[in-house]
């Protein structure tokens, strides 16, 4: 069978403390004492890693944390084709998956981390971005590139078969639902490696199964994607 991706992102929204740590406690670390520190460092901060390994999932819940708080977020991705100028109401400027950025969204990147890191009534911004590789390997303007790299750079590691299927495993448990090993089986191997489109997957089964009065088999499974 064909592998299934999905992208069904989290019903909760991603947050610091729904984010899997595994290998990337050290990363979650850094983050958590930054949103939570009022003196917060001006050095910006480089997370790169393959797809899944969560990167948009902690940008995005460092936005939430920060504007929760009443903090002005300026964000850019690669999907913004006409990203807007600096707004000098920011205290944090968010670049996601900076590898794809096109000419003008690097161009607009530049500006926007230039205007955040130069003092401003003696404080400067902070910069948090994402890639798939490390600074040094980006396909960036040079001047772009060499900034994304002169901070903090943490790598986000994926998850391993063992740990997604410990925390799976756990998420159910937690649920009141039994995952029978043929089923956790049909689920790894078939679908995204992304824990947080997995654990959604999982808690749409629940509901399915729910619904059904059914208990969650491959069939089950099958079934529930035929009506998607």
């Amino acid at each position: 069978m064909k592998q299934i991706v999905l992208d069904m992102g989290l019903a909760e929204g991603p947050t610091l403390q729904n984010f899997f740590l595994g290998p990337n406690e050290d990363v979650c670390q850094h983050l958590r004492l930054w949103v939570g520190n009022a003196l917060r460092s001006p050095v910006p901060t480089y997370l790169w890693g393959e797809s899944g390994s969560g990167k948009t999932h902690l940008l995005r819940a460092v936005a939430q944390a920060l504007q929760a708080q009443g903090t002005a977020v300026g964000w850019l991705d690669a999907e913004l084709a006409e990203p807007m100028g600096f707004d000098a109401r920011w205290q944090v400027v968010l670049l996601d998956d900076v590898q794809a950025y096109s000419a003008v969204q690097q161009h607009m990147a530049f500006n926007w981390f230039v205007n955040a890191t130069a003092p401003v009534d003696g404080r400067q911004r902070w910069v948090l971005a994402a890639g798939d590789r490390p600074p040094s390997d980006l396909p960036l303007r040079e001047d772009l590139r060499t900034r994304l790299g002169w901070g903090h750079v943490f790598q986000l590691h994926v998850l391993d078969e063992s740990q997604r299927r410990a925390v799976l495993r756990q998420h159910a448990e937690a649920r009141g639902v039994f995952l029978k090993d043929e089923v956790m089986d049909f689920i790894l191997t078939r679908f995204s490696r992304d824990l947080g489109s997995l654990v959604q997957l999982l808690d749409q089964l629940d509901l399915y199964a729910l619904q059904n009065q059914r208990p969650i088999t491959i069939p089950l499974i099958k079934s529930m994607l035929e009506e998607v």
